[in-house]
């Protein structure tokens, strides 16, 4: 029976009472008592530890409902990483090195320059010289490789680089047309390609069908998935996280790694994962038939097995939204701007007859089901299905989730309560792309914006997660409260969208919780999991412009340290 003792600071519980005390007594990995350091110490056992917090906040470990952590964890292993690279030579010796440990022949990929995944606080434009370096540039750090710097989604348009030997590979001339597709070929004056590509180029929700063929030619790299889920994991436990959803992209192949590392117990995170049914969000996507949708929802299901208080099967996802605003995929009712001025309703990648397809198929075999939503439109395709009364009585109580939802109004809030759903969302959604939606929807699309406190109003479970950024929980909790815009500082702020700090920090915790159904999650009272971070500043009533600087000491997972910054004696 181990033990271990944290004393001598502010402990939130963060419970429904929401009590503070001065220490906490964790016992085989759960929560066995709160209280007063004297009143505990006699329970610490001859052979327990005893952590001294020195003034120090300790509260529930975070919980992330939407972070991407095993796909954005093999994007980076794969590549060269350029997200602070500070001019022209350090990306040219960046590469170089790598070049030096691969194979002539072998493509090399690197992420783009700035901060993932919207790249609005530092980007390209803040290197030295302000501009990407062009293929000349690129071939001095080698020409027997091609080279390629990645252009991220969800941004559109965006910007890419080839070297000489990549814009080979792929089959770009220089009598290739400047334009091909929304592809943009730029050209020195002389008519040369100059390896600068931009427009529709990036990864991720883009069906550019110039684009797609290059994608195509682009190899898939061998990646150390195991290796780098673990080093991912282990920066989440230094930002505070202490359970991760995967709820979306999900793949046979990432839950196996889920697995092999449960089985080795090295998960430093508590992970529920919903295998997705039908993956639209990579391109090429081909819808499949309604038989082929069929066997997808039964492969899915086969995987809902085993599982633990560590690593447990939620459910299934179905993306029936048809993708973000940004590369103007959103569904909506009315036409509005894509990244290139045309006008567009969005594109609905799956149709109503999957949606009941799916939502029949969660009823019969008692699955959760889990549904993307994003745009009006999207929101009423899946309550248009749902509502349908030989659906919605069997539906009510079983708490389904519609995920993302950056814009919806209240009528369709309370719809979505009435079936009884939870909803998880982020509020980097409106921190990077509220000005986006200004522009190319209009102005009056801000007030429907991820309106907190109207879902919350509504009587909806509301988790948080990072998803596409920022990244650090303790800005995202900042956010709930401000509903700033990242590019123009500008505030979205009103009665329907911010809340107050307690339920802003409850979505990072006990609403995590609530959503996953693990009564265990999100909270440290007698009982809970001994999952807790001790942080150097006190999140519930610290400024708030205080709060994105918070720093982890000390994280620990069912008892056990998973993070030590080194400040504590431990």
């Amino acid at each position: 029976m181990t033990s271990t003792l944290l004393y001598g600071g502010a402990v939130h519980t963060l419970g429904d009472a929401g009590e503070t005390h001065e220490a906490i007594l964790l016992r085989d990995g759960k929560v066995a008592a709160v209280g007063r350091h004297d009143e505990l110490r006699p329970h610490l056992g001859r052979d327990g530890t005893a952590i001294d917090l020195r003034g120090l906040t300790a509260m529930p470990g975070l919980v992330d409902i939407h972070p991407h952590l095993i796909q954005h964890a093999g994007q980076m292993a794969a590549i060269v990483d350029l997200t602070d690279a500070v001019d022209h030579d350090d990306i040219v010796r960046r590469i170089a090195e790598r070049a030096a440990t691969t194979p002539p022949g072998t493509w090399i990929v690197t992420s783009p320059v700035g901060e993932p995944f919207y790249f609005i606080r530092r980007s390209y434009r803040d290197l030295k010289e302000r501009v990407l370096p062009d293929r000349h540039i690129l071939d001095r750090a080698t020409d027997r490789h091609p080279v390629l710097i990645q252009a991220w989604a969800p941004v559109t348009p965006n910007i890419c680089a080839f070297n000489t030997a990549g814009l080979r590979a792929v089959g770009i001339t220089d009598l290739i047309p400047d334009r091909v597709c929304d592809v943009w070929i730029d050209k020195d004056h002389n008519g040369a390609a100059t390896g600068i590509l931009r427009g529709s180029v990036n990864q991720i929700y883009n069906y550019d069908p110039f684009w797609t063929q290059i994608l195509n030619r682009l190899p898939r790299p061998a990646v150390d998935l195991f290796s780098a889920t673990r080093k991912a994991m282990a920066t989440y436990n230094r930002r505070g996280v202490t359970t991760v959803y995967e709820p979306h992209n999900m793949t046979a192949d990432y839950l196996s790694v889920y697995r092999h590392l449960h089985a080795e117990r090295r998960l430093t995170t508590r992970v529920g994962i919903s295998m997705e049914v039908e993956m639209c969000a990579r391109p090429p996507f081909q819808p499949a038939s309604m038989a082929e949708f069929g066997e997808l929802m039964r492969r899915g299901h086969a995987e809902l097995t085993g599982g633990d208080s560590t690593l447990w099967m939620v459910g299934l996802t179905l993306a029936a939204s048809g993708g973000p605003g940004w590369p103007g995929h959103m569904v909506m009712p009315e036409p509005y701007a894509d990244p290139y001025g045309r006008p567009t309703k969005g594109t609905a990648f799956i149709s109503a007859e999957k949606i009941r397809a799916f939502a029949e198929y969660c009823l019969e075999h008692d699955i959760r089901a889990n549904l993307l939503a994003a745009g009006y439109s999207d929101h009423e395709d899946v309550l248009g299905v749902l509502e349908d009364p030989e659906l919605a009585g069997r539906i009510r109580g079983r708490h389904w989730i519609v995920q993302h939802a950056p814009l919806i109004t209240e009528p369709q809030a309370r719809r979505y309560r009435a079936l009884g759903f939870d909803l998880t969302t982020c509020a980097g959604f409106s921190w990077a792309k509220g000005e986006i939606y200004g522009e190319r929807m209009g102005r009056h699309v801000w007030r429907d914006l991820v309106p907190f406190k109207r879902l919350l109003d509504a009587g909806l479970d509301v988790a948080c997660g990072s998803d596409w950024g920022p990244k650090n929980a303790f800005e995202q909790i900042q956010l709930a409260q401000t509903g700033v815009f990242a590019a123009s500082g500008r505030s979205n702020a009103s009665p329907d969208h911010t809340v107050d700090r307690g339920q802003a920090v409850h979505m990072w915790t006990g609403a995590g919780g609530r959503v996953l159904r693990r009564p265990g999650l999100g909270h440290l009272n007698p009982g809970a999991y001994g999952d807790l971070i001790v942080v150097d500043r006190d999140p519930l009533n610290c400024d708030i412009a205080d709060l994105p600087g918070t720093e982890v000491e000390l994280t620990l997972l069912g008892g056990e340290i998973v993070h030590n910054s080194g400040r504590l004696d431990v």
